[in-house]
């Protein structure tokens, strides 16, 4: 009669298992950062980004905001002091433009957040369960779309006159959806049809763990850019908004910075160019580093994009 032995591990083969986990992650982070060095212009956009979002949100613990008044300096011109002018009660404009970046970006983030989770949800819900939801559903989005987007989100600005931060990323998000809406469901319609999906189906398995587990990780490259471009164009329209009038113009913001020199005449002096060019500029590259990196986020989540690593 024969007897087996039972091999236990030991405390040095355990400890291997956590170095292995570490390891397999840390492959994936190299991957995934040569992927993005592929592409030249994907890789200047994401240092773009990096960099803007740590002028944004770390530089602001560096450089303090200006608040003294300075009336022999209104509208200097750039120089060391002050390396972007003054504005026009000669405060340094450079320390503006460095506080800005955070309360923009994070309505952008928000109202991008806010439109693609809707968008997602509705729109793989409206594809898989099909019949008088789908129609539902898109007969909805189709009547908002037919609106002009901003001229709503105009009227709701003047309505509800949105005063925190949070309060106009809801407003922004809650139009800018149908749009992506209508993608998300080509997306999911297509998928739909897979044989996973029938396999999943033919399981038994929940109609929420079929959409949650199999349709949208499969979606999401598509997703990821296009919550990026949604931030682009909520950027654009809280810039709108506030250059008609229809939000608080209080606190410190790229959009907020731009009103207040083109309220005071700053584009008639010439000494005061980057007063009004400084937070457009920033604008721009964060924009611009957004658009860029795209196109590396396509080659990362498409296989057939990304050739021999």
């Amino acid at each position: 009669m024969s007897t087996t032995a039972t091999t236990r591990p030991t405390p040095a083969t355990a400890a291997i298992k956590p170095k292995a986990g570490w390891q397999h992650a840390l492959g994936d982070i190299r991957n995934t950062f040569r992927m993005l060095r592929r592409n030249r212009g994907g890789f200047i956009g994401f240092l773009l980004v990096v960099g803007m979002l740590l002028i944004s949100f770390v530089g602001p613990l560096f450089v303090e905001l200006d608040t003294v008044n300075r009336i022999s300096r209104v509208f200097a011109p750039a120089s060391r002091e002050f390396p972007l002018g003054t504005d026009f009660q000669g405060r340094s404009v450079w320390p503006q433009v460095v506080h800005g970046g955070r309360q923009a970006i994070t309505v952008a983030l928000l109202a991008a957040t806010i439109s693609t989770v809707i968008s997602v949800v509705l729109g793989a819900l409206s594809a898989y369960i099909g019949g008088r939801t789908d129609s539902l559903i898109t007969a909805v989005a189709d009547v908002m779309l037919t609106l002009p987007q901003f001229i709503l989100l105009a009227v709701l600005a003047a309505i509800y006159r949105p005063r925190t931060v949070f309060f106009l990323a809801v407003v922004l998000g809650l139009i800018t959806w149908p749009a992506l809406l209508r993608a998300v469901r080509a997306q999911a319609l297509s998928i739909r049809e897979r044989d996973y999906i029938e396999a999943a189906r033919s399981l038994g398995l929940g109609r929420w763990h079929v959409i949650v587990s199999e349709i949208l990780p499969n979606m999401a490259g598509f997703i990821i850019i296009s919550f990026i471009l949604s931030m682009t164009a909520a950027m654009i329209a809280q810039v709108n908004l506030v250059a008609l009038g229809l939000v608080p113009i209080s606190g410190t913001n790229w959009a907020i910075t731009i009103f207040k020199a083109q309220q005071t005449g700053a584009i008639y002096f010439p000494d005061s160019l980057f007063y009004i060019l400084g937070p457009i500029i920033a604008i721009v590259i964060f924009q611009f580093g957004l658009v860029l990196l795209t196109r590396s986020l396509e080659e990362i989540f498409n296989p057939r994009l990304r050739g021999n690593l």
